[in-house]
Formats: C-alpha cells, structure tokens, sequence
C-alpha cells in the first residue's frame, strides 16, 4: 500500500522497540513511504529482478541459516549488494546478532541496521499492522464524532443545527467523545474506517455562547477516547414538514468514505426532540442489525405470514 503518506522510522523503532545496531547519518529524519515489507531472500542470493528499496528487509532464521553457509567473502558480497540499493532499513529477527558483514557493509553504505527479539512471523505480523495505520488514506471532514454504547458514531449537518450540543448530552449520559468540528478519518483496511481528532485540538469543544471547552478536564478521561471505528454516520437535518421520512428502516441506507460503504441515516431535528435517547437508540439498533437482527424486517415478515395465513 503505497501512497503519499510517510512515517518516520524513528517511530517505528519506538513503538516496536528496535536495538539500534547502526544508525545512518539521516536516522532522525529517514522516513517511510510504504506498508509493504520484504524478506531477502532471493535477494541475497543475487536476484533483483523484483525488487523495492523503499521496503523495510526483514532477516529471519531462513535467511539467516542460509547465510551460515556461505562463505565470508559470500556473505560480504550478499549484503553488499542488498545494502548498495539504498534499503530503508534492515532489521534481524529472534534476537539474532547481526554477522560482522552485515554490520560492515551497514556502516559502508550508511544504512538503517536494526534487531528485535521477536520471532519473524510475529514482528511481521506487528509491523505491517503499524505501517497500514501510519500510511492509511486519510482526510478530514467537519462533523463530531462519539462512541455510543460501542458504536463509533460521526455526526454530520449544517453549521448550528447542535451536533456538538448533542454530544455533551451523550457525554453526560456515559458515552464518549472522540473529536468535535474536525474529524480525521483513516481507511485501515477495505471496511474498517478510523476517526479521531487533530492533535491540536484533541478533547477541545466548541459552544455557541460558552465557548471552548476540554472535555477530558471537565467530565473526566473516562468521557473520551482517542480513536474509535466509525460504524455509522448520522445527518442531522432541521425537520422539513412537506420532506417523508423512513419510518420503518426496513432497509439501511449507506454513504460511501473513502471507498468504505459505512450505514447512514438522517435524522430530523425539531424542538422537543430527546436527541441523545434517539442516538442512543439508533447505536443500539444498528449493533443489533451487525448481529443479525432487523425489528423493521421482523415485523414485516410476521405481517406477510398473517396475511397468508389469514389471520387478519
């Protein structure tokens, strides 16, 4: 998954916790560009017909047994070939010293050379998992976004119509924040969608007449949340008399972001509407729905099975 988001490998190092056995001249600054990872191993015995430098190199026992057997004028010109394309990084699995021509030819090109206790199955698996979330596509829509009994709900309307107002509401009745005015969302995979905050203004809500306020320092660390999976968007409309609205919900609606289909629904807003017990309700009914259990499509097949039956 290559696009044109980058990570510092330092944090990469951080997070997985790598020994540093070589750092290059630009460690600090070295960034990468894709989620992809290889294994060498044709590599180290000269095939570079295939072959992506921007890939983090991963070194296993496989790879490592193989080089056993060679030579140490082999070995030298294995790594030599594999370090002189300019590799992001390279890094050896299960605690596994690095060889003495491997940490020669690391220091000759100035190459990242770095080692995890973790077997090569496992670092893989975690390491790929942290690239995929730093390298998603992403982008940034005006909303608010709360977790309600499990549900990662992004609310969406026109500037005023109190989508933040409704979120202090679902806050105080337990549930979650997670960002207000801005929401950054990550596609993680081909169906999973991930939403939070700016940094900047992470926990931060804005109230017409009151102003900015901190969630987090008013209600507690327990009312929000860093990141949350976004499973439906709500959009939030003043009530239009001559407009029908569904009400039985036999079918779900959907919107599309990021290529990622995410349940969608409208909800008309008037005064003396309880909007906090109505988001609470829809959460608790598309969880339902996720279970496999529809009350709009229940009640519709007992209808159909009375009229056949003639029981009306």
């Amino acid at each position: 998954m290559s696009n044109a988001y980058s990570v510092k490998l330092k944090t990469i190092v951080e997070e997985h916790r790598l020994e540093i056995v070589h750092a290059s001249k630009d460690y600090d600054s070295a960034r990468i560009y894709t989620a992809d990872v290889n294994r060498p191993g044709l590599q180290l015995t000269g095939f570079y017909d295939y072959f992506d430098p921007q890939r983090i190199q991963i070194i296993g026992k496989v790879e490592n047994t193989y080089l056993e057997g060679r030579t140490p004028a082999q070995r030298r010109e294995s790594f030599e070939n594999l370090m002189s394309r300019k590799i992001a990084a390279l890094i050896v699995c299960h605690g596994i010293d690095p060889m003495p021509e491997c940490v020669e030819m690391a220091e000759k090109y100035d190459i990242n050379l770095l080692k995890t206790d973790l077997d090569t199955s496992e670092f893989m698996a975690q390491l790929i998992g942290t690239l995929r979330l730093h390298l998603a596509p992403r982008e940034t829509r005006h909303g608010v976004l709360v977790e309600v009994h499990g549900e990662g709900m992004l609310l969406v309307g026109e500037s005023g119509i109190g989508k933040s107002e409704t979120a202090l509401e679902l806050i105080k009745r337990g549930h979650r924040l997670i960002a207000d005015d801005a929401v950054e969302i990550k596609r993680t995979s081909r169906t999973t969608l991930m939403g939070e905050a700016p940094e900047m203004i992470r926990y931060y809500m804005e109230l017409r007449g009151i102003g900015l306020i901190d969630a987090r320092h008013i209600y507690g660390v327990g009312a929000v949340k860093p990141s949350v999976r976004i499973d439906m968007v709500v959009n939030l409309k003043i009530w239009d008399e001559n407009k029908a609205y569904d009400r039985l919900g036999i079918e779900t609606e959907y919107t599309e972001i990021l290529g990622v289909k995410v349940p969608y629904m409208i909800i008309p807003v008037r005064p003396g509407r309880n909007l906090a017990v109505i988001l609470e309700l829809a959460a608790m009914n598309n969880r339902q729905k996720k279970m496999g259990y529809n009350a709009a499509l229940d009640l519709a097949l007992r209808h159909d099975k009375a009229i056949s039956e003639n029981k009306f």
